[in-house]
C-alpha cells in the first residue's frame, strides 16, 4: 500500500506549507536533496493549516511528556508534508537513515527517549521496519525555536526515481 494511501486510511493529513516571515536569520530550507539522500531542516508538529501546533514550553513543567509525545508523532507528519513538497512522492523513501529529535525540557528530564518515540513508532509503523528503523539520538535542550517542545531533523535515501 502506497504511503499517503495508508495515512489517509489512519485518517491522518498531511499540514499545508508553513507560511514564514522574512527575519535576518535567511529564508527556511525545509528539505535539501542531494543525489538520493534527502536532508531534513528541524521540524515541530504542525496543524493541517500549517499553523503551529499548540504543544510548546517545556517538559514536563509546562507540557507532559505523553503531549509531547504525541508532539513527536505530529512532527513525524510536518516532515512527510515537507519530503512530499521537495521529492513529489513519499514512496520515494528508500530508507530512514538518521533522526534528531530535540526536546525541550526542565534540566533533568530522562526521558528524552520516550518523547521522540512517538515519531519513531510512527514512522517505522508506516514505513515498515525495513525502512522505518533508523539511528537515532534524542537530546534535551534548554529552549526550541518557537518554543515548541519537540523539533525533529532526518536524513533519508532516496529510491532516485523522479
Amino acid at each position: 500500500m502506497r504511503i499517503e494511501q495508508k495515512l489517509e486510511a489512519m485518517g491522518l493529513v498531511l499540514p499545508e506549507a508553513a507560511t514564514y516571515k522574512p527575519s535576518v536569520e535567511g529564508p527556511p530550507i525545509p528539505v535539501l536533496v542531494r543525489g538520493n539522500v534527502a536532508y531534513v531542516s528541524g521540524c515541530s508538529a504542525r496543524n493541517a493549516d500549517g499553523t503551529s501546533y499548540a504543544c510548546k514550553g517545556s517538559v514536563p513543567s509546562e507540557v507532559s511528556p505523553e503531549d509531547a509525545h504525541e508532539a513527536a508523532k505530529l512532527a513525524a507528519l510536518t516532515i512527510l508534508s515537507e519530503l512530499k513538497r521537495a521529492i513529489g512522492d513519499l514512496d520515494r523513501i528508500s530508507a530512514w537513515l538518521n533522526v534528531i529529535g530535540f526536546v525541550n525540557c526542565d534540566p533533568g528530564f530522562g526521558r528524552t527517549s520516550y518523547v521522540i518515540s512517538g515519531f519513531s513508532d510512527f514512522i517505522i509503523d508506516l514505513f515498515g521496519p525495513e525502512i522505518g528503523t533508523h539511528a537515532r539520538s534524542t537530546p534535551g535542550a534548554a529552549s526550541l525555536a518557537g518554543n515548541a517542545a519537540v523539533i525533529i531533523t532526518a536524513t533519508v535515501e532516496l529510491d532516485g526515481h523522479a
